[in-house]
């Protein structure tokens, strides 16, 4: 905390070797779930997206990349921890403990290895809010903060203010509690974020959106333009509320038409009971991707690992295997929570474990669209505001990380 006396806005707050400017107004960073640039480049040339547009012209835009593997939960923790996975220790959705041999849900803030900027500002005295569409990350995302809002969009109508920071959620808001396989999830995130951004006027806001639509449908379709003209809508009404607003997402999407079994062809190549392939994709809601991403890790419980890499290696499909090793080196990922293999799928592939372990019966007739590989590494990072020539220049000779949001938004924009 500042002592006494002295003005809270000339502080900074230190990180994962990071120092962050304490913000001299409200900053609002969204995680687009989902928003492969392929949603961006079609809204902007349909014209969809003119608050985007004007943050592109008169802030700043590029691309980034998303941590690998390109789900959810390990890219949401880098973002609001300014770190790869190796540092905060959320490598995936789904892992299997080492010390029980159990597939876990990586959801239980235990389960973190570093302070989130949201806790460390909220200690210093900002307000902060956290907003997520899903109730899966709002344990992590709210971990440590102090004095602070947290809620999920689809358990809102619980929240109390001893857990939540807030009650009546659904009442201030003035919508029902959305349905979670719904477009609606993320708008009511949005609304909010803007109620509250409105009522509270917080230093720090981050909302978390779902990738339902995305997951759903294509960019250009009816379906997606209708929930990104709302979305930049939304991203405008933040903005014209004093709030810097800096977007990004966790992963891309694409379409996965061919979906590779892996452990099927592990128990028929290696043997029954010699390898398990841990989908780490794995969630609450599968009903949308049926636990079928572009990356599996493969534990080798008899097989030889280097016979088994080469039978994987040579799947169509299969973009690249990478050892323990040479996994955690190229992508930053924690050693002990690191199969003995990590494979990943083409843009174009997905895969999963025994395809008996699947169910899929819930995508209908839509086409899987799903993420996971480095096909979905490639994010938006957009600020409504400019930043410095010197952080231009950075921008401008190395390619940016989605976690380098924080520093761009706090850091990047002062003084201007």
């Amino acid at each position: 905390m500042p002592e006494k006396g002295q003005d809270r806005h000339t502080q900074t707050v230190r990180l994962n070797h990071r120092a962050y400017a304490f913000p001299r107004r409200p900053v609002v960073v969204v995680c687009i779930d989902g928003c492969d640039p392929a949603y961006i480049k079609t809204g902007l040339t349909q014209n969809i997206l003119p608050n985007v547009q004007r943050f592109l012209t008169k802030g700043f835009g590029t691309w980034a990349d998303a941590v690998v593997p390109t789900f959810t939960n390990p890219n949401n923790l880098s973002i609001v921890t300014g770190s790869p996975p190796a540092v905060h220790g959320i490598s995936g959705n789904y892992f299997l403990d080492p010390t029980t041999g159990q597939p876990v849900m990586m959801t239980d803030p235990r389960q973190l290895r570093s302070e989130t900027l949201l806790a460390r500002f909220s200690h210093s005295g900002a307000k902060v809010i956290v907003i997520t569409a899903k109730e899966k990350l709002r344990r992590l995302l709210g971990s440590g903060i102090a004095d602070g809002i947290c809620f999920s969009a689809e358990k809102a109508q619980d929240c109390t203010i001893p857990v939540h920071g807030i009650e009546n959620v659904c009442q201030r808001i003035g919508r029902p509690q959305p349905s979670v396989y719904s477009a609606e999830l993320s708008l009511f995130v949005l609304e909010a974020g803007l109620a509250l951004l409105e009522q509270y006027r917080p230093e720090l806001m981050y909302l978390s959106l779902s990738d339902y639509v995305q997951h759903k449908h294509a960019p250009g379709s009816a379906e997606a333009n209708a929930f990104y003209a709302v979305l930049d809508l939304m991203c405008g009404r933040l903005a014209e509320a004093g709030a810097l607003v800096a977007l990004t997402a966790d992963h891309g999407m694409n379409a996965k038409p061919q979906v590779v079994f892996l452990q099927d062809i592990l128990n028929a190549s290696c043997g029954q009971g010699k390898t398990r392939v841990i989908c780490p994709i794995t969630d609450p809601y599968v009903a949308h991707h049926g636990a079928l991403g572009s990356c599996v890790r493969v534990y080798c419980l008899g097989a030889d690992r280097a016979v088994v890499q080469t039978v994987i290696a040579d799947i169509p499909g299969v973009e690249a295997v990478y050892d323990r090793s040479t996994a955690c080196e190229w992508f930053l990922l924690p050693p002990d929570r690191e199969a003995d293999l990590l494979v990943l799928g083409d843009e174009h592939t997905a895969l999963g474990a025994a395809e008996r372990d699947h169910d899929l019966s819930a995508l209908g007739d839509v086409p899987l669209r799903s993420h996971g590989g480095r096909a979905e590494q490639v994010v938006p990072f957009i600020l409504s505001e400019p930043v410095s020539v010197g952080y231009r220049k950075r921008a401008a000779t190395g390619r940016l990380s989605n976690f380098d949001l924080f520093d761009y938004a706090l850091n990047g924009t002062r003084g201007l």
